[in-house]
């Protein structure tokens, strides 16, 4: 790798365009820090959003060469082609300005599809307990490590495609708290995410699962809304 790369950078919102800087190369250098460098050293005025930097928050995520990123855990010496790198806003939001994404249309689809807890008891009631290695327990933990960090969404075709469909994040929430052996309204959340915008848009592309800086597999989750709303359907139709 040269000492100097040339990075292509979104500027304004979703009517803007690229700008391109000179950034100096440095060793374990990772996306963000390119980012922070062009901003503290040649445009104070380049918007981006982070925070822990290790990877346990997922606000820095963006596009990178045209793949969504944790851009904290994006190595350069991995991404880089030609000395030359391209970062954009996350695909499939509506961005705020140059690499801030308004991600309220992705926690809003959270909440369609009933990813939140129906409470089954009151704080006043004995804690119930729950086999950590039954089916169900192991269903929901497959999905709990989810940070919203929107990198399955932006990489969704589907989404992409209809703007009114759940997406991955939330209806993996869904699928966690559908298997919570404490939720008290499965079929509430069965109901949410068999609409037109539900799990049976998704086209199995496998994007999510292939993205997802946490390695958790969204795709089994969809399939798994899949089966039970429609064992649902079944049951009702006796």
């Amino acid at each position: 790798m040269n000492s100097e790369m040339k990075v292509s950078v979104w500027r304004g919102d979703e009517s803007g365009g690229f700008e391109t800087f000179t950034v100096p190369t440095q060793e374990s250098q990772t996306v963000l820090d390119v980012v922070a460098w062009i901003q503290q050293n040649q445009d104070y005025s380049l918007t981006y959003r982070y925070a822990c930097r290790v990877g346990m928050c997922g606000s820095c995520a963006m596009m990178v060469n045209g793949k969504p990123r944790w851009t904290c855990r994006t190595h350069i010496n991995k991404v880089v082609v030609d000395n030359k790198l391209e970062i954009a806003p996350l695909r499939n939001l509506p961005v705020i300005k140059d690499l801030a994404t308004d991600m309220d249309v992705f926690f809003d689809k959270w909440i369609a599809a009933e990813g939140l807890h129906h409470p089954s008891s009151t704080r006043d009631d004995p804690i119930e307990m729950i086999d950590p290695e039954s089916p169900n327990r192991q269903q929901a933990n497959a999905g709990i490590e989810c940070i919203n960090c929107a990198v399955c969404y932006s990489s969704c075709d589907t989404v992409n495609n209809n703007p009114d469909y759940l997406g991955p994040a939330a209806l993996q929430r869904a699928w966690t708290v559908y298997n919570d052996a404490k939720d008290n309204d499965k079929d509430k959340i069965l109901k949410s995410v068999s609409g037109s915008g539900g799990c049976h848009n998704c086209h199995t592309q496998g994007s999510c699962s292939l993205y997802c800086p946490n390695e958790l597999k969204p795709m089994e989750a969809i399939a798994g809304l899949k089966r039970a709303s429609i064992m649902s359907l079944l049951k009702r139709g006796k």
